[in-house]
């Protein structure tokens, strides 16, 4: 891979590629040709949320489909899961990824769980989150670097740390998750506990999803994966973040998420995060590793097996 630090291409950029809208466009998955290996799907939940479905094993990484009005987290009311969005926009899982528990990774889980029975792989206040509804029988607390064999899926998690969105000084909730009853359970008692980067090797591909912008460099093991889920919020608070996690992934495509307005229904059209400028990440790509495409998809847009 051959990086850059001087700024001449950035310069050269088009000028419409600090349209987010645009560059949604022109950058989305299937207008480039990029495929995944036979019988993969991956589909994007919005915010940090995916889908992995292969050989008949899905794996559901940080869901919030139950998006919240601004107004209604601003005034930390009880977040509620809304179980008939669950059931239409989720698959059934055989297990749920868990990076860290701000209420956009983790308000939808419990729901899942309940409803599938299934295993939900995360920190130790992912665990104490489940144990709210009842199920923290299905949690795992994961080790560092451990591997954990889920049907196809292998699953390894990175220790790592959360961007410092309050002006670049505190990281929004942070600390373990220790609310102890459903009524207190709002947007900020869903505290952020550890937080993990995900590797995921399936079909002969590694993938890493990274759902926070920041990272602990000598951690990261995986090196040269296929495709990276790159969470881009609060990156301008982490110092040559794009140019820190490339030299240390090396990836082959980069997919770029948590770009898109999460106060809005999922459903609806797409927003976009107040100051996390999508065409600005395509160009810091573009300044450190020219041959490094960025692609993006839509909310609840699936490629792989269901599309070619």
């Amino acid at each position: 891979m051959c990086y850059h630090s001087g700024v001449d291409l950035l310069d050269r950029l088009p000028l419409r590629h600090r349209n987010d809208p645009s560059v949604q466009h022109d950058v989305d998955f299937t207008r480039h040709g990029h495929q995944l290996p036979a019988g993969l799907e991956l589909t994007w939940l919005g915010t940090a949320g995916f889908a992995l479905i292969y050989e008949g094993t899905t794996i559901v990484i940080d869901p919030y489909v139950s998006r919240t009005s601004l107004a209604d987290t601003a005034r930390n009311r009880p977040l509620v899961s809304d179980e008939t969005l669950v059931d239409r926009l989720l698959p059934r899982a055989d297990a749920v990824l868990v990076g860290h528990t701000h209420f956009d990774h983790a308000v939808d889980v419990p729901a899942l769980v309940a409803r599938d029975g299934c295993t939900v792989y995360g920190s130790s206040s992912a665990q104490h989150l489940l144990g709210l509804f009842g199920l923290a029988d299905n949690a795992v607390t994961v080790l560092p670097h451990a591997c954990y064999e889920i049907g196809p899926f292998t699953v390894s998690f990175t220790p790592s740390v959360h961007s410092k969105l309050l002006a670049g000084w505190k990281v929004p909730s942070d600390g373990e998750l220790t609310c102890d009853c459903l009524d207190g359970l709002g947007a900020g008692a869903y505290r952020c506990g550890q937080v993990w980067g995900i590797t995921i090797e399936v079909a002969g591909i590694t993938l890493y999803h990274q759902g926070s912008a920041n990272l602990i460099d000598d951690e990261i093991r995986a090196h040269g994966v296929d495709i990276f889920l790159c969470g881009i919020a609060g990156r301008i608070y982490t110092r040559h973040f794009v140019e820190r996690i490339l030299r240390r992934l090396d990836p082959a495509v980069v997919v770029a998420h948590h770009h898109d307005d999460f106060f809005r229904p999922v459903e609806g059209p797409m927003g976009y995060s107040f100051n996390v400028n999508l065409g600005g990440f395509v160009e810091e790509v573009a300044r450190v590793a020219p041959d490094v495409p960025v692609r993006t998809l839509q909310p609840l847009q699936t490629v792989g097996a269901a599309t070619v």
